[in-house]
């Protein structure tokens, strides 16, 4: 797709309204009026009447916010909670996700928002760039998606990844235990083997690092633990919404019974 698609589902008339920009064009929302006009009017009074701008590029878009006081919010809604904060007066801020939604600050019970279609994200032919031994580059993070710390890894991250709520709390031992109970490879999974997978993948897979608070309890250790591992699992895209396939479904009678 060349350009992006803007989408606002109730406009200024209260019918949906959507815009195509193509590389170099520009679109300016807000409430409008007679001697403002916007391409995307909303009928929303706590918009202001020119509340920002929208720049499509060749490869992405980026965001203007024209209002003095509000920050304006880009989650992306296919994504692991993902969002930035786009500041007041802030000019061209450049937006990473393929689909966003833009939400505006309102007194409505329903938040004020549009959408926004990009141009796929372009990725280079790993083929391609497969040099001698002297210049190969070293992975960062090296897992093995069969191993059993894999599906401990994918079932701490599953909340965040089923629900776009945030935050969400990261799944206590027994938990994970439970929601692994079903996968063949896991029926005799253990709290204890579960905490030294998260071990393993603290230290050894991830290397994270989370020093523990003065005074801070074993059960406060192991849930800083957990979290930090899930945090490095979904910022860096280690875990992704199709790694949840691993799962044994939901409510599913566990292996031999």
């Amino acid at each position: 797709m060349s350009g992006i698609v803007v989408h606002l589902a109730e406009a200024g008339d209260g019918a949906p309204a959507t815009l195509r920009l193509g590389p170099g064009q520009r679109a300016r929302f807000g409430r409008g009026s007679s001697t403002t006009p916007v391409e995307l009017r909303f009928a929303d009074a706590t918009v202001s009447r020119l509340a920002g701008e929208i720049h499509a590029t060749d490869d992405h878009w980026q965001l203007s916010n024209f209002s003095a006081t509000h920050s304006y919010l880009v989650q992306n809604p296919e994504g692991a909670g993902e969002y930035l904060r786009v500041p007041p007066r802030r000019a061209g801020a450049p937006i990473p996700f393929e689909f966003s939604r833009v939400v505006l600050p309102s007194r409505r019970d329903t938040p004020v928002f549009f959408q926004v279609f990009a141009p796929d994200h372009v990725y280079l032919d790993p083929r391609a760039m497969v040099g001698s031994g002297e210049s190969r580059t070293l992975t960062a993070y090296s897992l093995d998606e069969t191993a059993t710390y894999f599906l401990v890894l994918v079932a701490l991250c599953e909340p965040w990844l089923r629900d776009d709520r945030w935050p969400v709390a990261v799944p206590t031992t027994p938990q994970i235990v439970e929601r692994l109970r079903g996968h063949a490879a896991c029926a005799r999974l253990t709290a204890r083997a579960v905490s030294s997978h998260i071990d393993y993948l603290a230290d050894e897979k991830l290397r994270v690092h989370t020093p523990a608070p003065d005074g801070a309890g074993r059960a406060d250790r192991r849930n800083g633990k957990r979290e930090a591992v899930v945090g490095v699992a979904l910022k860096f895209g280690i875990i992704r919404e199709e790694h949840l396939a691993l799962l044994p479904r939901r409510n599913q009678p566990a292996a031999g019974r």
